[in-house]
């Protein structure tokens, strides 16, 4: 199996900002419970914690190019190092992840379009524009040895798909979601519902990659409006956008690296 190469840390200036969360997501739990709620009740597909990829028809899509998406993760996560840490791009997962061993190439993150990161993975491109409901794509990369403390998604009215792309054989590499535990294997999709409450172990000596894939759940009225509105507030916050100029600021970092490795 291809292992990730390697570059120091100390490579890559660390000065991020920490967007600030959006006042829907900071206004607590009860305005979630309700949207929530409400969405349970909408929901065209079952409320349980891992669903069957076959209710979402475009997973095959996925499946079907597995093998093309694969060669684009590995060629841009190939330094591990100039790909950020997601608790350096995202505020909440700051507040799950302890260590940079989590990392994330976004291609699109709330609907905000990463271009530089889009024309270096032309056909994941592709295959995600083809996405109903899309709302954010991104490779996944868990290191060797990480573990994902216990967390939960923001609104049941966003699901997630994963696919599998590079899966450890030996030792385990694992999810739980509610209360059922899951892995992952290259080539196939698993889709769930991240707000359940989910914990992730890399317990192997190889790095696992994945493609998210983040959607909007099919929903019946009212809960498509109310879920609409929820997820817009955030797509209009700062929240995206301190969190696209992370992304950004991450890509001027690694360009400078670069520069300097080639004098």
């Amino acid at each position: 199996m291809t292992r990730v190469a390697r570059r120091t840390a100390t490579s890559i200036p660390p000065a991020f900002a920490v967007p600030k969360r959006p006042f829907i997501l900071r206004a607590g739990k009860r305005i979630r419970r309700q949207v929530d709620a409400i969405v349970a009740r909408s929901s065209r597909v079952p409320n349980d914690p891992v669903l069957d990829p076959a209710l979402f028809s475009w997973t095959q899509l996925l499946r079907d190019n597995w093998r093309a998406i694969r060669e684009e993760a590995l060629a841009v996560t190939r330094n591990e190092e100039a790909v950020p840490a997601l608790r350096k791009v995202s505020p909440d997962h700051a507040r799950i992840a302890e260590d940079d061993k989590w990392r994330s190439f976004f291609l699109i993150g709330y609907g905000a379009r990463i271009e530089e990161n889009i024309a270096r993975c032309p056909r994941t491109a592709a295959v995600l524009a083809q996405v109903p409901g899309l709302n954010s794509g991104f490779f996944s990369i868990l290191r060797p040895g990480t573990h994902i403390p216990e967390h939960r998604g923001v609104t049941k009215g966003l699901m997630t798909c994963h696919l599998g792309l590079q899966v450890p054989t030996s030792g385990s590499v694992r999810m739980k979601v509610g209360p059922e535990t899951v892995g992952w294997a290259e080539g196939e999709t698993l889709v769930f519902d991240d707000t359940y409450h989910h914990e992730v172990w890399n317990d192997t000596n190889e790095t696992r990659i994945v493609l998210l894939v983040q959607f909007e759940r099919p929903l019946r009225q009212p809960g498509k409006l109310v879920a609409d509105l929820f997820v817009g507030g955030i797509r209009r916050s700062a929240f995206v956008k301190e969190a696209t100029d992370n992304i950004a600021l991450w890509e001027q970092s690694i360009r400078k690296v670069e520069a300097m490795a080639n004098l």
